[in-house]
């Protein structure tokens, strides 16, 4: 789209030229054709390093958008977002797209649904009433049960196993609010990288990225009922136990072990080789590798441990 058309799209005026723009991104990774936005202070240090050719800011932070960059001026640039997004939002499905590719040596029942543009690699076993979407990539040797959806963009790797029902690559949990209240989608333009021998279980869903990717790296094992948030990164070999999850953004280091039921915020970090036990509610940063906690509050598991010792001896 031109600039211009954007501009018109939600509602402003720019000075500048009128480039054609690609898509939208975060301040980091776009690049000199895409835009992007600034809805929180916190993010306005990003402004000087973005490649970005417009950003759409407020009045307070328009006057840190450098030359040669577009400033787009609204009154809530996370709601504007919003309305954008949805005009880059891509087909469903594609029919102009060509047929599947199917590698040698894989089964795909004839209940299962391969988008035009979805490319499975060998010796893959898609069972049926498989959905996979248009552009998806499946690796070699990788098994798919039943009832499995995969959509459009998303990348699993090889020696990967799906159980049934799961979903691969819906929507994120993701909404702007105005002055009234109400509610804008914002559409998940990015997608869902799975690497090499990942397990999930049954009933799981990992949400697409608004940007970029949504991420599980090589050996990462998932049980059923997990909730992955979208813009999640989880680390190698990390351990997610049945109903355990975790809100967007957050990022863990390699061989995170989390125990059922427990929760993390959004927008974390999470070092590595650390462990939760069940029902844990993780708020912070862990920044230091090799703990292991439990509780909400969450504590280190000795000390919680002796925390509810010393409650039960005062109810006696």
């Amino acid at each position: 789209m031109k600039l211009q058309e954007i501009a018109n799209i939600i509602g402003t005026e720019f000075s500048g030229e009128d480039v054609e723009i690609t898509g939208m991104n975060t301040l980091k990774d776009a690049t000199e054709n895409e835009l992007s936005f600034v809805s929180n202070a916190k993010y306005v240090k990003d402004i000087a390093i973005s490649n970005a050719a417009a950003i759409i800011v407020d009045e307070k932070t328009k006057e840190y958008v450098p030359d040669g960059c577009v400033a787009l001026v609204v009154d809530n640039p996370y709601w504007s977002m919003a309305i954008l997004s949805k005009s880059f939002a891509p087909l469903i499905e594609d029919d102009e797209l060509p047929h599947a590719e199917i590698g040698e040596g894989s089964k795909v029942s004839e209940k299962a649904e391969i988008a035009n543009g979805a490319k499975i690699g060998k010796n893959c076993t898609i069972l049926a009433h498989v959905y996979i979407g248009a552009e998806a990539v499946i690796g070699d040797n990788t098994i798919i049960y039943p009832n499995v959806t995969v959509y459009r963009d998303c990348m699993i790797g090889s020696d990967c196993i799906i159980h049934s029902n799961t979903a691969i690559g819906a929507d994120g949990f993701g909404f702007a609010t105005n002055k009234l209240g109400q509610h804008k989608k914002i559409y998940q333009n990015g997608n869902v990288v799975i690497e090499d021998d990942v397990e999930i279980g049954s009933n799981v869903s990992v949400d697409r990225a608004v940007f970029g990717s949504t991420l599980i790296k090589t050996g990462v094992r998932i049980d059923n009922l997990v909730q992955i948030g979208h813009n999640c990164e989880i680390g190698e070999y990390s351990v997610f136990v049945a109903q355990s999850g975790s809100a967007g953004s957050t990022k863990m280091g390699r061989n995170v072990v989390v125990g059922g039921q427990s929760a993390f915020a959004g927008h974390l970090n999470i070092a590595p080789f650390s462990t939760f036990a069940a029902r844990s509610g993780i708020t912070n940063d862990i920044k230091e590798s090799g703990k292991t906690f439990g509780g909400f509050p969450l504590l280190e598991q000795r000390t919680w441990l002796k925390l509810q010792v010393k409650i039960a001896r005062l109810l006696k």
